[in-house]
């Protein structure tokens, strides 16, 4: 009778606890795709950036889409009409930064990395990309 009472209130403890994490937001019972930034309570953080240089005719792009697809970065680039590439990303602050590195100094290649410059990052509620993709302009 000992064990069935003690197994009891542990069940209902788990219970209390797994109640209250919903109340307070750290988690969605109804939802198994919940975003890791509401679960976690992470920030993320989304900047712009143009990169100068030779970054067009040397796959910069393609590379700075599997870069950030292997960081956990979301976001876009693009070439543009000066001969730079720009973008958005999103993410939390480690990634963010690893991804700024990348882009200022490694690139692809057969780029050549003269400035990166990047907008003042701003905290975001959620993630606005799906991952990280490249835009063509038509």
């Amino acid at each position: 009778m000992l064990k069935i009472k003690s197994v009891f209130k542990i069940s209902c403890l788990t219970a209390l606890f797994v109640i209250l994490c919903y109340i307070e937001g750290k988690f969605n019972l109804f939802s198994p795709n919940s975003e890791p930034s509401k679960m976690s309570g992470r920030r993320i953080l989304a900047c712009d950036f143009e990169v100068f240089g030779i970054v067009q005719g040397v796959f910069f792009r393609k590379h700075t889409e599997e870069t950030g697809r292997k960081l956990g970065v979301r976001g876009w680039c693009m070439n543009t009409k000066d001969g730079t590439v720009k973008g958005q990303m999103e993410g939390e602050e480690g990634p963010l930064n690893q991804m700024k590195e990348w882009l200022s100094k490694t690139g692809s290649p057969s780029s050549r990395i003269d400035k990166a410059v990047f907008s003042e990052p701003k905290v975001i509620s959620d993630f606005t990309y799906e991952n990280f993709s490249i835009k063509r302009v038509r």
